[in-house]
C-alpha cells in the first residue's frame, strides 16, 4: 500500500532543514528502488547517496507543475543508475569507481544485506519479466513496483501519459500469458 505523502510544492532543497525532510520523507523509497536493482550493500549505499547528491543539485529545475517531487526523483535515481550501468561497460571507469568506494559500518553493511535479502524475491520475478522490453519493464516497474501513478510514472520517463497507458497494458498482457509472471505475483514480491 502506498504511503501517504505530504507533497505540497516544490522541494526546498536549498535550505539544510527542507533538504533533511526531503531526505527523510523519500529515502525509504529510494532504498527500495536501488536495492530492487543490485546486490552488493555498499553499491546501494553509494547510489542512493548519489541520488541524494544529483537531487540537491537539481533542485532549482524542478517544475511543480510536471508533477509529484517522487516522480521527479525517481526519474534521478533512473538516470544515476543508467549511469552507473554505463560506467560499468567501461573498465577504467569500473577500476575508479572501486577504488573510491565509500566504507560502511558492519550494522549498516548488515542492514543493506537484509534489505538485499528481502527483495530477493522480486528480482527472482524479474528475471522472469526479462523478456519485456525496457520500455515496457520501465513503465511496470515504475507503476507496480515503485507505486508511482501512471502520470508520475510518465513524468519519470519524459513520456506522455497515453503512452504510459499503452506500455502497461501491453507489459500486462504479455505477462498474463501461460508461465509468466501476474501482477499479482509482482505485488506479492514487493
Amino acid at each position: 500500500m502506498r504511503s501517504p505523502r505530504h507533497e505540497t510544492g516544490p522541494p526546498d532543497l536549498t535550505t539544510p532543514e527542507g533538504f533533511g525532510a526531503f531526505y527523510e520523507e523519500h529515502i525509504d523509497s529510494v532504498l527500495g528502488f536501488v536495492t530492487r536493482r543490485v546486490t552488493d550493500p555498499h553499491l546501494a549505499a553509494d547510489l542512493t547517496a548519489d541520488i541524494f547528491l544529483a537531487a540537491m543539485g537539481s533542485a532549482a529545475g524542478y517544475r511543480p507543475n510536471r508533477g509529484a517531487p517522487i516522480a521527479w526523483l525517481f526519474g534521478i535515481a533512473r538516470n544515476v543508475l543508467s549511469g552507473h550501468a554505463r560506467g560499468l561497460a567501461r573498465e577504467s571507469g569500473a577500476l575508479a569507481r572501486l577504488s573510491g568506494r565509500r566504507l560502511l559500518e558492519d550494522e549498516d553493511v548488515a542492514a543493506l544485506e537484509e534489505r538485499i535479502d528481502a527483495q530477493r524475491a522480486f528480482r527472482e520475478l524479474a528475471q522472469r519479466h526479462a523478456a519485456l522490453s525496457e520500455p515496457l519493464r520501465a513503465a511496470l516497474d515504475l507503476v507496480v513496483i515503485d507505486e508511482l501513478t501512471p502520470a508520475e510514472a510518465a513524468q519519470a520517463l519524459s513520456v506522455t501519459r497515453a503512452t504510459i497507458r499503452v506500455r502497461l497494458h501491453r507489459a500486462r498482457r504479455a505477462l498474463g500469458a501461460p508461465g509468466s509472471v501476474t501482477e499479482g505475483q509482482l505485488e506479492v514480491a514487493r
